[in-house]
């Protein structure tokens, strides 16, 4: 699959909701979401629940990370694709397993203890700082940015 098929790679730990399955897939024009996540592509409850947000004419696929490198290359042309993954390990598992991005919009990143509030919706401890860092060497841009209209801003100027 060329890479142009992949619009947004996008991390949200909460994976598909209304801002990602209107609001992001609309702008970005997108017909499919793939969700890459190793616990939720077993879930069939919560893939139901995520699917309810989708608009009829978008899909949703809910793969493992393995299964994501391994196929989605493969997509057609007319898929014009969202990922989604739930955090930037996940990120950078996907990135390292030759899945082609350059751009990682950073929308949303729960507060968990250990981790520190760098904006509104991110918080990150060393192991993502360090993760970052790793995507950035890898030529990924790294977007901190809730929803398309705000300003973008770059997730490593913050640390």
């Amino acid at each position: 699959m060329a890479q142009e098929n992949i619009l947004e790679t996008r991390i949200d730990n909460r994976l598909i909701h209304g801002q990602v399955g209107v609001t992001w897939a609309n702008h970005l024009g997108a017909n499919l979401v793939v969700v890459a996540n190793d616990k939720v592509s077993t879930d069939e409850v919560q893939q139901s629940l995520m699917d309810m947000v989708l608009p009829d004419v978008i899909q949703a696929r809910f793969f493992s990370l393995q299964k994501t490198i391994d196929v989605i290359h493969k997509a057609s042309p007319k898929q014009k694709i969202f990922l989604v993954v739930k955090d930037v390990h996940d990120a950078l598992t996907l990135k390292e397993g030759g899945v082609d991005f350059d751009h990682l919009n950073i929308g949303n990143m729960h507060y968990e203890e250990g981790k520190k509030q760098i904006s509104s919706t991110v918080s990150v401890d060393e192991k993502d700082i360090a993760a970052f860092k790793r995507l950035a060497e890898l030529g990924v841009e790294l977007d901190l940015r809730k929803v398309p209209s705000d300003r973008g801003q770059n997730i490593l100027d913050l640390f």
